[in-house]
């Protein structure tokens, strides 16, 4: 074994550790919050709108950079075949999307303004009301 390698392996193992310990308080939090089953099923009811959100978004050269890196790495989180929690567990499994999705989005609002969001719903008015109250604005 290299010796640059015996000397990072600590460092490395004590990373996934750190990783391994941060996704089981998520999924134990996600646990006990116990997400309101209705209000999730409507979130992602919404997925195709939101998709098309973010992708307008993203198409916005008016929006400063910071808020398209995040923009593009949630599409690629979000296309990505693994999530935080697997989507075969029920509630939980698509509850970790809507909640990076939301976290996400409010911090674009706040970057860019609800203006932003407003401009760039490709749904209804009522999608839109549940959106904002999903990012608290």
């Amino acid at each position: 074994m290299p010796e640059w390698l015996s000397s990072a392996w600590p460092v490395l193992a004590g990373l996934a550790g750190a990783l391994l310990v941060l996704w089981l308080v998520l999924l134990v939090s996600l646990w006990l919050t116990k997400p309101d089953e209705i209000r999730l099923r409507e979130a992602v009811r919404l997925l195709p709108d939101v998709l098309r959100l973010l992708r307008r978004l993203v198409g916005d050269t008016s929006l400063p950079r910071g808020v398209h890196l995040r923009l593009v790495l949630l599409l690629a989180y979000l296309a990505l075949p693994f999530d935080l929690v697997p989507d075969f567990i029920p509630v939980l499994g698509y509850a970790d999307d809507v909640i990076v999705v939301a976290l996400v989005l409010r911090s674009v609002v706040r970057a860019a303004g609800p203006e932003a969001l407003e401009r760039h719903w490709p749904g209804t008015p009522e999608g839109l009301v549940t959106i904002r109250r999903l990012v608290r604005v």
